[in-house]
């Protein structure tokens, strides 16, 4: 697999093949903001997971036949700074938590719950509502049918720990619980990590290391 995740802004985008779904990552802006474009590989549909930046990276990443839907994984300005032009240019619909989008300034379309799936083509996505970061941040998980999952987590969770939670215990002790509950306790080790910002990881790299997290509190 020549496909490692390690992009840099400015540089060209890497492309994750997999048998039903095309992953595409790029990084833009000055928080060195990770965007994914996943294209259906029966349909040609494509989905846009975080308009961070950079409209015309962006559009250039798209490519003529479009988008069909912009997921924002949470409302921190970083990861909607190019939503606007994006939509705008595309007319894709837009995907955001539902405790997280009156913090959007670019109207929600849909909703999204825990649990809810999102559709690209033929191949779904299951939401996944976690609570610390934000109110309503959300991972996307695609259950590859061919291998091991792959999960779109935003700023819940990194290589070496979980998102920033700004010194509240509370936001953390909930950030990391449901991190667990919801991605280390019903995913296999193999489950591929895609975040907000840098290097992919996976569970199983982070796995032996949630006690040591949440006995240092962040």
């Amino acid at each position: 697999m020549s496909y490692t995740g390690a992009v840099k802004v400015g540089g060209p985008a890497d492309v994750h093949e997999l048998a039903d779904l095309m992953i595409s990552k790029v990084a833009v802006g000055p928080m060195d903001n990770n965007a994914y474009l996943l294209r259906c590989r029966a349909t040609g549909e494509q989905l846009l997971i975080d308009a961070a930046a950079e409209p015309r990276t962006l559009l250039n990443l798209i490519g003529d036949s479009g988008i069909a839907s912009v997921v924002t994984t949470h409302r921190h300005g970083d990861h909607w700074g190019a939503l606007r032009e994006v939509v705008d240019a595309t007319g894709a619909r837009t995907y955001a938590g539902r405790y997280d989008a009156e913090g959007i300034p670019v109207p929600t379309d849909v909703p999204v719950e825990d649990g809810d799936t999102i559709a690209v083509g033929e191949v779904r996505l299951t939401a996944r509502h976690l609570v610390g970061h934000t109110p309503g941040s959300i991972a996307l998980i695609y259950d590859d049918p061919h291998g091991h999952p792959h999960v779109f987590t935003g700023d819940c969770l990194f290589p070496g720990g979980v998102g920033n939670t700004w010194n509240d215990p509370e936001q953390f002790a909930s950030l990391l619980d449901d991190v667990s509950a919801k991605l280390f306790d019903r995913l296999p080790d193999e489950t591929w990590v895609y975040p907000g910002h840098g290097s992919d990881t996976t569970l199983g790299a982070e796995r032996p290391h949630l006690a040591e997290w949440r006995e240092r509190g962040w």
